[in-house]
């Protein structure tokens, strides 16, 4: 029996048409017979002249109606409800002709037969298909099990997702759960709905393998309240995206998701001004720095949605800059795109690009942002996060653009990274060019913490991690960070680069921070597994947290704020920072010092200066590998570092009897 139905479940699709006009041509004629036996209340009724013949031309009528109104037409493993309107249509249509020509006496027959007959072809064509699905998901279960589903709300989606999950052999529905009134005990589609409040005695009586929650209309709060509802047992948890995510207002198996981190944040984006969104973007020309990153590409999106008149992408890598030159390419309407390839530490030409094309606004967006990178190659990051930056102003100020954003991050609250330390000194080049006499350029900042989904995020790492079975890393039992949307980061910026004033350091409410191992045992018991630590009750579990330590570089927390003089926006995520920087003039001299630092590649004189001028900055003095291979006297000028404007700063060989392990160049 099971090879037969592979055989069958292998067959083209018209052939299985095919097998399928054959059986109801054969079963049909019996039907109609059944029919006449029953009127005639008699296994042998009366013969009628001519009835052999009608009960074929009967059949064969019935066939052709059901073939015209797409009964054929349908997936067996999957029909749904148009395939139900499609069988009571040409039932309707197969007696309207029978009673018609029992009437006229074309066919000598009693006139109730028809009504009969259409019962019983309903009947048939609905139970043979109903087995013919029974049948495969039988097969499919003895090859493997049936997921055992249930959904959690019992609306319109829950509903439409209950037909998807029908529809598949792999998944098997259980219950319906809702907190709404009165629903509890209700039946929805044939499955019983269960209170929320009551899932650990249905969980204990019926075993449950995932949970699909089908609340898109729902706020991230009252998702956030169920995921922690269901988080203490073994399923595992996917969910629907919201109904804005729902284009055409249907939903489809494809539909379903794993569990949204933003959902186990639980925090409401704030609807953004649309004049605060257009301000300083709409008809006008506008460039993006590091256009290709997470924040960057987010960005483009955000302002092409705005409408300018010009879009300037400037990006170094040009995979990156490819990528997202197709995608805004393909949103674009009425506004030029313009990829740059290049990098942000050429300052002439940035400075032509912004004549030449007129620049209105700059969002600079382009940064080295991986701090255990970037402490390994400090010059790097110095150079490209802060020259970079001061370059790409004075490029501003010279092609009087109007507005100059720059992306900062929370660590460049005293740092204790160079990445951080990096940033820092950007805010305060851009903050005393703000108060440069002249200056038109009006100049702000915009800091917050970690996006989810970016590149080099914990979420996609956890998962990816999740999916090999273990073990989850995580550096410090203790640490902890902020996290915000990409999409909800990028409007804020805009927002807040459009009430700048000049000088200003936004700062942007994270809500609460999130410790990040109680994050990975969300991730693990919300994937439907158990979490595996030593010296805990879980230590059987199925996927461990092991402890790597905090990397070079890296806090065990972060902060928004360097002081406590802070006001509010009209934005209740926005806040507005005032804090001290040096004078032009000093800042001047000391980016002359940088570069002189970076020609002879000293890392250990590199921290100390940016220790005398950014507030609250702790060098991570542990980075031994880079730092031996400062001005080191039996290397050659040939082996050194030539450490131009253009931030080339690469490593060189080291020595053929020196201890230090050589990094390779373009480290």
């Amino acid at each position: 029996m099971k090879a037969f139905l592979k055989t069958l479940l292998a067959l083209p699709r018209h052939t299985k048409q095919l097998v399928l006009v054959a059986a109801d041509l054969v079963a049909l004629p019996f039907l109609l017979w059944a029919a006449l036996a029953l009127r005639y209340d008699s296994a042998t009724p009366p013969t009628l002249p001519g009835i052999p013949f009608g009960l074929l031309l009967v059949g064969a009528f019935a066939v052709l109606v059901l073939f015209l109104c797409g009964v054929y037409r349908a997936v067996v493993r999957a029909f749904d409800e148009k395939f139900l309107q499609d069988i009571l249509l040409a039932v309707a249509l197969i007696v309207a002709v029978l009673f018609t020509a029992t009437v006229l006496h074309w066919l000598p027959m009693p006139r109730s037969t028809s009504f009969v007959f259409g019962f019983f072809v309903f009947i048939w064509v609905w139970a043979s298909r109903s087995s013919i699905r029974a049948l495969v998901r039988m097969l499919v279960q003895m090859q493997q099990p049936a997921v055992r589903v249930a959904i959690y709300g019992a609306g319109a989606a829950g509903r439409q997702i209950l037909l998807g999950l029908r529809a598949s052999p792999e998944y098997f529905p259980v219950a319906f759960f809702d907190d709404g009134p009165g629903m509890a005990g209700a039946m929805v589609q044939g499955l019983r709905v269960y209170a929320g409040k009551s899932f650990a005695e249905v969980f204990s009586r019926i075993a449950i393998d995932e949970v699909l929650i089908a609340l898109p209309s729902s706020s991230r709060a009252r998702r956030r309240e169920v995921i922690e509802r269901l988080e203490p047992f073994k399923v595992r948890v996917r969910t629907l995206p919201a109904f804005s995510q729902l284009m055409n207002g249907q939903v489809s198996i494809s539909d379903i998701r794993e569990v949204d981190i933003t959902d186990l944040l639980g925090r409401d984006a704030v609807p953004p001004s649309v004049q605060l969104l257009g301000k300083d973007i709409n008809g006008k020309r506008v460039m993006v720095t590091g256009a290709g990153g997470s924040i960057g590409s987010e960005l483009c999106r955000q302002i092409l949605a705005a409408q300018p008149s010009v879009l300037l992408l400037c990006e170094l890598s040009e995979f990156a800059l490819y990528r997202i030159e197709q995608e805004v390419q393909a949103l674009a309407v009425n506004v030029q795109i313009i990829p740059v390839l290049g990098s942000v530490l050429h300052q002439e030409r940035m400075t032509h690009l912004m004549q030449h094309y007129r620049v209105d606004t700059v969002y600079h967006a382009a940064a080295y942002k991986h701090v255990p990178i970037v402490e390994w190659n400090p010059f790097e990051g110095l150079l490209n996060n802060a020259a970079g930056t001061w370059n790409a102003a004075r490029a501003a100020v010279a092609a009087g653009v109007s507005t100059f954003v720059l992306i900062s991050t929370d660590k460049a609250v005293r740092p204790t990274n160079v990445m951080g330390a990096s940033k820092r000194l950007a805010e305060m080049l851009l903050q005393a060019m703000a108060l440069q006499a002249g200056v038109k350029t009006r100049f702000c900042m915009v800091r917050f913490g970690n996006v989810l989904g970016s590149s080099g995020s914990v979420v996609p790492l956890f998962r990816t991690q999740i999916a090999r079975g273990g073990p989850l890393t995580v550096t410090h039992p203790e640490v902890t960070r902020f996290f915000m949307t990409i999409p909800e980061a990028a409007q804020l910026v805009i927002q807040a680069g459009a009430m700048g004033a000049g000088g200003d350091v936004f700062v942007l409410d994270m809500g609460e921070s999130v410790k990040i191992v109680d994050l990975a045992r969300k991730m693990i018991r919300l994937s439907g597994m158990s979490v595996k630590e030593a010296g805990t009750p879980d230590a059987d579990g199925d996927i461990e947290i092991v402890y790597s330590g905090l990397r070079p570089g890296e806090k065990l927390y972060e902060e928004l704020l360097i002081g406590s003089n802070v006001t509010g926006t009209d934005n209740p995520r926005i806040m507005r920072a005032t804090e001290a920087t040096l004078p032009y003039a000093e800042l001047e001299q000391l980016m002359e010092k940088v570069y002189e630092l970076a020609r002879r590649y000293d890392v250990p004189g590199l921290k100390q200066l940016l220790q005398s001028c950014v507030e609250g900055y702790v060098p991570d003095m542990t980075t031994s590998g880079l730092m031996d291979l400062r001005a080191d006297a039996d290397m050659d000028e040939g082996s050194r570092i030539s450490a131009e404007v253009t931030g080339d700063a690469l490593v060189g060989d080291a020595p053929a009897d020196s201890n230090v392990v050589p990094l390779k160049r373009g480290v």
